[in-house]
């Protein structure tokens, strides 16, 4: 058995949208009994697993957190599933670095554990952090991240300017920087495909014998490579076929 990776951007709020999320999670780790969570994309640990059980986000399991644990890569070595929330991804992978987990990460989903990332957690299954959307409020120890899929992530995108909503309700261009030019200036120095997921789009990976399947659900996504044009998807759409196999 192969990787099985859900990875979400967030904006699961609506219900339809977390029923989609969830339902990809219940269906990817199946009937484990304990999930191993890794909060520290936020600073507040123990909350942010009582928030995702509040907000219906642990798609009815135990979320085990990882910073209750004194041996974390035993924790990940005995896990059966493991789910990376969201927040800072600096801070997260930091984290990671520090708890020394990526090498115990990648084996053992390489070897058949499912993984759930949302926003940050997604962004950490990609081969580095660079497609972020977060401030660097932390100094990781190197960009590298899990590389459990061999291109990039944006949580988070949309295509279009910026708007913002002054107080009397009244909308004004904002002008600043589009995701499209960050992820171009991206492309200007790298060659890394990114996958721009929109808010409430669900990346699902499955890796078996007979091959890849990546199945978009919940929302639209953009593929983006230096030098082309962008390739649009729908909820629905099979992408292994423009985005190729995992490596």
């Amino acid at each position: 058995m192969g990787r099985r990776l859900v990875l979400a951007s967030g904006g699961v709020r609506a219900e339809e949208r977390r029923a989609v999320y969830t339902q990809a999670i219940r269906d990817a780790i199946g009937d484990a009994g304990r999930v191993l969570f890794v909060p520290h994309a936020l600073a507040d640990h123990d909350g942010t697993v009582a928030k995702f059980a509040e907000k219906g986000l642990d798609a009815g399991y135990a979320l085990d957190g990882i910073h209750r644990h004194d041996d974390p890569v035993r924790a990940v070595e005995e896990a059966e599933a493991i789910y990376v929330g969201g927040g800072n991804t600096f801070r997260l992978v930091a984290a990671l670095h520090r708890m020394g987990v990526l090498d115990a990460i990648r084996r053992r989903v390489r070897d058949g554990m499912p993984y759930v990332g949302v926003s940050a957690g997604s962004n950490v299954a990609c081969p580095k952090l660079s497609t972020t959307n977060d401030m660097p409020i932390v100094e990781p120890p190197s960009f590298e991240t899990l590389g459990l899929v061999p291109f990039q992530i944006n949580p988070h995108y949309f295509s279009g300017s910026t708007w913002r909503r002054d107080a009397d309700g009244s909308y004004h261009e904002h002008f600043g920087e589009t995701r499209d030019d960050r992820l171009r200036e991206f492309h200007e120095e790298n060659t890394t495909p990114v996958l721009g997921l929109y808010e409430g789009a669900v990346l699902v990976v499955e890796e078996n014998d007979a091959g890849t399947t990546m199945t978009l659900l919940g929302g639209p996504a953009r593929w983006l490579r230096p030098g082309e044009e962008p390739i649009d998807f729908a909820a629905g759409d099979r992408l292994e076929s423009v985005i190729g196999a995992l490596e």
